[in-house]
């Protein structure tokens, strides 16, 4: 019984959150006005595409580490005037291992200082 009542309760939390995204996306104001119809449809183009390929989880866990990237994404986003996710400026083999530099562990670094804001993306 718990876990069905958690189960609605992160499904409410996340609609509503969905919905906000499509809001914020609806009444965005670029930076630059010839912008905005872009950084419009990237917004709502996002949401869609990150909300359908997550639509599937049901680890509670899971479920909250993606309302906090999005939650995150979005509280950066409004404060910088910026849909896109800030990069991550790491070199690539900027991280200092215990016993010299390899490269898995360099992979394992980089994985754990990944910020929250950037899970859903892939590095490039």
């Amino acid at each position: 019984m718990l876990m069905m009542v958690t189960a609605a309760g992160s499904r409410v939390q996340v609609l509503s959150l969905y919905r906000r995204v499509l809001r914020i996306g609806r009444s965005w104001r670029a930076q630059s006005e010839s912008e905005t119809e872009r950084e419009r449809k990237y917004i709502t183009e996002e949401a869609r595409h990150l909300f359908r390929l997550n639509q599937q989880l049901t680890d509670p866990e899971s479920v909250q580490r993606c309302v906090s990237e999005c939650e995150a994404r979005i509280e950066i986003g409004l404060h910088y005037r910026n849909p896109y996710p800030r990069p991550l400026y790491l070199p690539p083999m900027g991280l200092a291992t215990q016993k010299g530099r390899k490269l898995k562990a360099q992979q394992r670094l980089r994985k754990q200082a990944k910020p929250v804001y950037l899970e859903s993306h892939d590095e490039t």
